[in-house]
């Protein structure tokens, strides 16, 4: 067994991190867990933002949001996990921007969690993850992660398109 390294361990940290704060936000929509609104509120919600068929894509951000996060917590699924997050927060930025990056009304939060979510899907996700220990998706090898990263923003142009 390789010795442990400092990278491992850096994304370990990080993806845990982002990870369970994605988690919680998926469960916050969908369960109401951890202060959240739950499903009716979130489908409220998305129903003022403009979003059609408001309760089925509150459904499907919160299974993106949590489901992508518990996936970046594990390691699981790595690159997909990533372009989830990538994919739900490009919608986020698109629901909540008023033209500042930063402020009370900025989308600084939303960015650096997509790009998170970006960089893990090219990354992978280190020796420290279901990933690692099933063996295929050890080093997602970038063009993997860029497969992903593309799906992420496609189907997040897809649900703004629908948005309109």
């Amino acid at each position: 067994m390789p010795a442990t390294s400092g990278r491992d361990v850096g994304l370990l940290l990080l993806r845990v991190t982002i990870g369970v704060i994605m988690f919680g936000h998926g469960t916050q929509k969908l369960f109401g867990w951890f202060g959240g609104g739950g499903l009716d509120a979130t489908a409220a919600s998305f129903g003022r933002l403009g979003y059609p068929a408001a309760r089925v894509c509150a459904v499907v951000a919160g299974l993106t949001e949590a489901l992508g996060g518990a996936g970046l917590a594990l390691g699981f699924l790595t690159p997909l996990a990533g372009a989830a997050i990538l994919g739900t927060m490009i919608n986020a930025m698109a629901a909540v921007w008023h033209g500042s990056l930063y402020g009370s009304d900025g989308i600084e939060y939303e960015v650096l969690l997509a790009m998170t979510g970006a960089s893990l899907a090219l990354t992978g996700p280190g020796r420290y993850s279901i990933d690692d220990y099933l063996g295929g998706l050890r080093e997602p090898r970038w063009p993997v992660g860029a497969a992903a990263i593309v799906l992420g923003l496609v189907l997040a142009a897809v649900v703004l398109i629908i948005r309109g």
